[in-house]
């Protein structure tokens, strides 16, 4: 049976921009018995399950990996079918680290917030490595969160504004990125500084030396193959001016 989308729109009741839930098991019910324009099998593509248990990231990740590839059947994506891009897994966990291995994919962790994960989740992901097209063997990336100045003393005035935000997030006060002058101007408690120095103390502050000195430390920790800076900071300028220090250090 054929219909248009209009009638499809009418049949199924849904010609609204609010849908209540019943409605939407109405809507998998109609796809899968209409031929529609967009087709039907088509729409089923693009939306997810209406059971959130359903929607697990491995099969995602397949299926994703089946559009690029060309192998879902009736359906080609475009213009992704036969353009597969590198695909990498980002993970904070080890569930993400697991899974990377398994499908022998590259695997970039995030050491900018979760570094006491960081070496156990690549152990995890190296040992679960099976070569696949994509890798022969495993390659791991760092994410780490860095500020690089002219000195040490000058990194710290402009990692403060990180800290702070950082603090005012994990204590329910989400604001806007304050300035230098703000955040040196904020007198934390003792409680308050000891959290935010224990959560930021994996970040990467001072001078270029500092800074090479420390990312080549947990280079050699993490036995990275890449990383991944990140730089928190309030003025572009100062962002800029901290990739070119720490480039300027690496080279």
């Amino acid at each position: 049976m054929h219909v248009t989308y209009d009638q499809w729109m009418q049949r199924t009741n849904l010609g609204m921009l609010s849908v209540r839930s019943s409605s939407l098991k109405g809507l998998d019910a109609a796809l899968k018995n209409y031929d529609v324009f967009p087709s039907a099998r088509h729409l089923r593509a693009l939306r997810r399950s209406f059971d959130p248990a359903a929607d697990d990231l491995p099969t995602q990740l397949q299926e994703l990996l089946a559009f690029f590839s060309g192998t879902i059947p009736r359906i080609t994506a475009v213009p992704g079918a036969g353009n597969m891009p590198a695909v990498w897994l980002l993970g904070s966990s080890d569930f993400s680290a697991r899974l990377a291995g398994e499908l022998g994919l590259p695997f970039s962790f995030a050491h900018h917030f979760m570094p006491q994960n960081t070496v156990p989740a690549l152990e995890i992901y190296r040992r679960s490595f099976t070569p696949s097209k994509a890798l022969v063997d495993p390659y791991a990336m760092v994410g780490v969160a860095v500020v690089c100045a002219e000195t040490d003393e000058q990194a710290r005035w402009l990692h403060g504004p990180a800290k702070l935000s950082f603090m005012r997030l994990r204590t329910g006060r989400p604001s806007r990125l304050p300035s230098p002058e703000e955040a040196a101007d904020y007198e934390y408690s003792r409680d308050e500084s000891a959290f935010v120095d224990s959560w930021t103390a994996s970040h990467v502050v001072g001078s270029p030396a500092t800074v090479r000195e420390r990312l080549l430390e947990l280079q050699e920790r993490t036995k990275a193959d890449e990383l991944i800076l990140t730089t928190n900071v309030f003025d572009h300028a100062d962002r800029f001016r901290s990739y070119e220090l720490v480039a300027a250090a690496a080279a």
